[in-house]
């Protein structure tokens, strides 16, 4: 057993596994600690780094392309902190850095582990039910659907189409960017439906903008994590091809029930396209979305 312990957090590999705890300390970022452990197999490895910094270093592990979808849904975006695959090393535990690493190397090469892009994902992802309570609403997803319950401060349009709940039948592919503060993120859900939408994050019913706390908003990467690791893998083909082939269903009419909550809507929606709040291709989109959520 190779092992390192750090305020960050530990690295174990024991020849098959490298598995990664997030450190307890108030320093290591909400999304780490959240997270939690991610057992890492062998296979999924690339490649691992001792990177000299001013008086420390940092391990950093290289993962296959196409093998963890934490990867895949951030696209690299993560904030280093935030990074699980990354452990600050203090400078007089910078040997048994290298050593854990050269573990990990000696086994990549015995066990002949390939570097080409993975064809299946080799992590899970974070377990479902997961649910997070964003700067624009909340988002649950319990591994066959997402729902956005929108909050007090959403935009108007989108409260206006009340509550989204989308089958993963009906997702083409999941885009998250993180909150940086100066720059807002999002978290949109692209649909068979939407996936030629051009709405911003801030009219868009299937989007989340995140404007709020960068620590709080950083979690809906959870989330979009979950989503993407039961969605195709990208090996598969690209999302809009796999759409194409998969025309939508027909709406089914209205309920009856619901027929008065409906005209509510579509009301609020008129008055926001009257108030100059919404484009004309803005209205159109946002009425066919209430409208098929009915």
């Amino acid at each position: 057993m190779a092992e390192i312990i750090q305020r960050d957090g530990t690295w174990a590999f024991d020849g098959d596994t490298v598995r990664i705890t997030p450190g307890l300390h108030r320093s290591v970022p909400l999304f780490r600690q959240t997270y939690g452990e991610i057992a890492v197999p062998l296979e999924a490895v690339s490649s691992v780094v001792l990177e000299p910094e001013h008086r420390r270093g940092r391990l950093r592990l290289r993962l296959r392309e196409g093998a963890d979808p934490l990867l895949q849904a951030t696209g690299g975006r993560l904030p280093d902190a935030a990074d699980p695959y990354r452990l600050t090393v203090d400078a007089d535990r910078t040997g048994v850095a290298e050593y854990v690493a050269e573990e990990i190397r000696r086994a990549l090469f015995l066990d002949r582990i390939p570097k080409e892009p993975a064809k299946t994902y080799l992590l899970p992802g974070p377990p479902v039910p997961v649910s997070v309570r964003s700067s624009d609403g909340t988002v649950s997803f319990d591994g066959t659907r997402v729902r956005i319950d929108w909050a007090d401060t959403s935009e108007r349009v989108k409260r206006a189409t009340g509550p989204r709940i989308i089958t993963m039948g009906d997702l083409v592919q999941v885009e998250w960017l993180p909150n940086l503060g100066h720059e807002d993120g999002l978290l949109r859900f692209v649909t068979r439906e939407t996936v030629y939408s051009k709405l911003p994050p801030e009219k868009d019913p299937y989007a989340l903008d995140l404007w709020g706390s960068t620590r709080r908003d950083l979690l809906t990467a959870l989330v979009a994590t979950a989503v993407t690791a039961r969605l195709p893998h990208p090996s598969t083909g690209s999302a809009l091809d796999r759409s194409a082939h998969h025309p939508l269903p027909a709406a089914a009419p209205p309920a009856l029930e619901h027929h008065d909550v409906l005209l509510r809507r579509l009301r609020e929606l008129g008055r926001l396209h009257r108030d100059g709040v919404l484009t004309d291709e803005e209205f159109a989109m946002t009425k066919a979305v209430v409208l098929r959520g009915f």
